[in-house]
């Protein structure tokens, strides 16, 4: 059609992708016809995925923009693309994906279709990465095209001349489908008219010709067939009775030069015969050289780092030698000092020895005096009453002090252990205790005078601490505190730390603690993690040693941990509210701590208990004016105080006829009494006897608690019973101060000796070593030199076939340069002749 030059030879491949007979491919971009008619024929022509395109000049071309359209994306590039021919920009730009075009409004008749294309996604390929099939009315027209495969990456590709008939409706369809991956389009041609054919050149089968611009077989009459074949038999005759005479030609010129090859092929191949002699013994002689430069370099780097490693170790040698010979002059300046020392030596191992029996007779008197003064301070309390009562007045609290009511306490006489209580006016009524505390005091002041007590515990004591008053006079406050103002239960636990850290090296202790509670006559254990499957009973071990079996048990090893199990403890523990208080302790909060001592001098064993009580509140039920479980509640409450202030009462006054027993003969008596209550059943062995029991009284200074203020003094004075002596201090005895005084000499001494033993031996020892080290080193100190003088012989001998070898390798070089220079000359002087 004068589109230009074609690329389109006739390939099998290419053939198998057309499915419309007339139509081609060709391997180009669209090059534009001069003629008229075939710009004519232009119907339209849609730059598919671009801008609408017009080229000025011999031939007018006007493509339009993407159109007529159903689907697809666009896909541009800036890369030029190679063989663009007429319009390269139309192949910068294509719609890709799923879509197909439609022309409408076209005169019914034939029509031919150009389809352009290029890949300008997958410039790397590989091949198959875009498959796809055209159909054209819906005939398929191009099956499974792959452009890259064709072309390769940017580079255009025409499928031209596909003839399609355009019905009534007016309507080309072209549809684009994909195998492998997403179709693509550049630009799209239709053509009016079917495909003209053009006789160019004959088939295959002689008898006919194909068409100019798809190579498709024209059929020819019989007359036209003869003329076609004798015009191409007479160009063919012509063309080979010439290319014969050329063929002669060089013939004769070939045979010239395959003898004038075959003479110096001939010459070469004895000079090349020669040469393969000559290179061989060169070859060989290089060999030889290289072997032998290796085992020179190898043996002149193991000499030199041979010589590197002896010269080291004889420095070291000889540093090592210059210290020895230092610490054996200095050991032997020791030896002679210790020798000389050896006198005096054993006359301090005779006095160390007379210290050592002194030290052992003033130990036991020691021990002896421990027990003497252990037994002097349990008198010393038990002359104060074992069963000692504190009193102690809380503050008016904000809403007392803003409603300014008379105070109805005084303490006046407090110092001595006198409380003035106002009765219904002027009248005066004064209580006796053992301590009274005012407002102003702190807990300092309080556990100041309850740690005599506390401590007895760490002596084998069971002690009993407990805060007893109506609801909210502070029994909670004095035994437990805030987290910056410690009660009594944390600074016993702390002091009794502290004390058994002080005497650890004498007496060991295990400490462990459990958290109870006495609520409705039922005991709990406020450190259990769940409820137990039974309930917990006091089960009776020995006589007057009480358990609770199934009750957590906590070791303790220093206050952290005894905070966080008071504070666990406290959390769990059973409050509500009443007309009195809005936050009261509705159950007896018990802590017991079990103490376990050994005595590491003497072996004796102790196991006691420190029972720290704090009690609920003791309350008339007609002021609280309680109900239903809270009425069960101050029932028990009043109930178990009561059982406590009889046996308690009972204790004081000395009195025969105690609850429960002391003696076995009255255990009957006993289990009858303190089973009354859980409370006194508990604190069974921690009252009476040789235990130490401690009681504070909580009052309110308030008159409108003027009756639970004298209830709680009456009780108290009923537990106090009797009136106690003063207390009297007592200071360490004489002999006593001078057996301290001594033992602190003798420990100085016996460590001073047990230090002046360890030197001498210490000294003794490494003098030993020292001598037997120094023989040591000079042994390997001649072996050494011995080994030097062997490897210098050996250095000699070395460097002796170093010099031979080297000489040796100087003639073989000039032997090969000599044979160097040979064949060069020989080189020349046969190309020379050849020439």
């Amino acid at each position: 059609m004068g589109d230009g030059g074609s690329d389109t030879g006739e390939d099998p491949m290419l053939d198998s992708l057309i499915c419309v007979a007339g139509s081609s491919i060709k391997k180009s971009g669209f090059i534009a016809s001069h003629s008229t008619d075939e710009r004519e024929r232009r119907v339209i022509f849609v730059n598919a995925g671009g801008e609408e395109l017009r080229r000025q000049g011999h031939s007018e071309i006007e493509v339009e923009a993407d159109r007529f359209f159903q689907g697809g994306d666009v896909l541009r590039t800036d890369e030029e693309v190679a063989d663009g021919g007429d319009l390269p920009s139309i192949y910068q730009s294509a719609r890709y994906g799923n879509f197909c075009y439609e022309f409408r409004d076209l005169p019914p008749g034939d029509y031919s279709v150009d389809l352009h294309f290029a890949e300008i996604v997958y410039t790397n390929g590989p091949r198959g990465m875009r498959v796809f099939n055209v159909f054209i009315q819906d005939e398929k027209a191009v099956s499974e095209l792959d452009v890259y495969s064709i072309v390769g990456a940017n580079r255009a590709l025409q499928v031209m001349n596909i003839p399609v008939s355009a019905g009534k409706d007016g309507v080309v369809s072209v549809n684009f489908q994909g195998v492998v991956g997403s179709p693509t389009v550049s630009g799209i041609c239709i053509k009016q008219g079917a495909p003209e054919l053009q006789l160019v050149s004959s088939g295959r089968d002689g008898k006919s010709l194909l068409c100019d611009n798809c190579f498709a077989p024209v059929k020819l009459t019989a007359a036209e067939n003869k003329a076609a074949r004798m015009s191409f038999t007479a160009k063919y005759e012509r063309e080979i009775r010439e290319l014969k005479a050329q063929c002669q030609m060089k013939q004769d010129e070939c045979y010239e030069a395959w003898m004038s090859l075959t003479a110096a092929n001939q010459e070469l191949e004895k000079v090349r015969a020669e040469l393969d002699v000559k290179f061989f013994q060169n070859f060989t002689l290089g060999q030889a050289m290289e072997k032998e430069t290796e085992k020179m370099a190898k043996i002149s780097s193991k000499y030199e780092h041979d010589r590197r490693l002896w010269v080291a170790a004889i420095d070291e040698l000889e540093r090592k030698m210059k210290a020895i010979k230092s610490e054996h002059s200095q050991l032997s300046f020791e030896a002679h000092q210790c020798a000389n020392s050896i006198p005096g030596l054993n006359q301090m191992v005779t006095a160390v020895q007379s210290l050592v029996g002194q030290y052992d007779d003033l130990k036991m008197k020691f021990n002896e005096e421990q027990e003497r003064r252990k037994k002097l301070y349990n008198q010393l309390l038990e002359s104060k009453g074992n069963i000692r009562v504190f009193c102690r007045c809380r503050p008016l609290n904000m809403e007392e002090a803003s409603s300014r009511p008379q105070t109805v306490v005084e303490f006046t006489d407090a110092k001595d252990g006198d409380l003035g209580v106002l009765m219904n006016g002027s009248n005066k009524k004064i209580y006796k205790f053992d301590r009274v505390y005012t407002p102003k005091d702190d807990q300092c002041d309080v556990f100041e005078d309850a740690s005599p007590v506390a401590t007895s515990v760490l002596d084998g004591y069971n002690v009993c601490i407990f805060a007893y008053g109506q609801t909210g006079t502070g029994k909670t406050f004095t035994m437990e505190g805030t987290e910056q103002n410690r009660g009594v239960n944390y600074r016993t636990l702390e002091l009794l730390f502290k004390i058994a850290e002080d005497r650890k090296k004498t007496i060991s202790y295990d400490i462990s603690v459990s958290v109870l509670e006495v609520y409705n006559e039922q005991v709990r254990d406020l450190l259990a993690s769940s409820p137990p499957a039974k309930r917990l009973e006091i089960k009776q071990v020995s006589e007057g040693v009480n358990h609770v079996p199934g009750v957590v048990d906590m070791k303790v090893e220093n206050v952290d941990e005894v905070w966080n199990i008071l504070q666990t403890g406290s959390n769990a523990r059973a409050v509500g509210s009443n007309n009195v208080n809005g936050h009261s302790s509705r159950s007896h909060c018990m802590i017991c701590t079990v103490v376990r001592a050994k005595n590491l001098v003497t072996g004796e064993c102790t196991r006691s208990k420190l029972w720290l009580v704090d009690l609920a509140g003791s309350e008339r039920l007609a002021k609280t004016d309680v109900q239903g479980e809270r009425l069960k509640e101050a029932q028990s409450i009043n109930k178990s105080l009561s059982a406590l202030g009889d046996v308690i009462s009972a204790l004081a006054t000395k009195s025969s006829h105690i609850p429960y027993s002391l003696a076995t003969c009255m255990l009957l008596i006993s289990s009858i009494g303190f089973r009354n209550s859980k409370l006194t059943h508990l604190l069974q062995d921690s009252l009476g006897g040789d235990s130490k029991t401690l009681m504070f009284v909580q009052i309110s200074p308030s008159e409108h608690d003027l009756g639970e203020t004298v209830s709680s003094l009456n009780f108290a004075t009923r537990v106090r019973g009797v009136e106690l002596g003063p207390a009297k201090k007592q200071s360490d005895t004489t002999e006593i101060q001078k057996l301290k005084l001594m033992l602190c000499q003798l420990k100085c001494k016996d460590d001073t000796i047990r230090k002046l033993e360890e030197n001498v031996q210490a000294l003794e020892g490494k003098t030993k070593s020292k001598e037997q080290f120094s023989k040591s080193q000079q042994d390997k100190i001649i072996d050494l030199e011995n080994q030097v003088e062997l490897k210098a012989e050996l250095c000699g001998h070395l460097e002796k076939r170093l010099s031979q070898v080297y000489e040796k390798m100087q003639r073989k070089e000039e032997a090969c340069y000599s044979f160097q220079q040979k064949v060069i000359s020989f080189i020349i002087l046969a190309t020379f002749q050849r020439s």
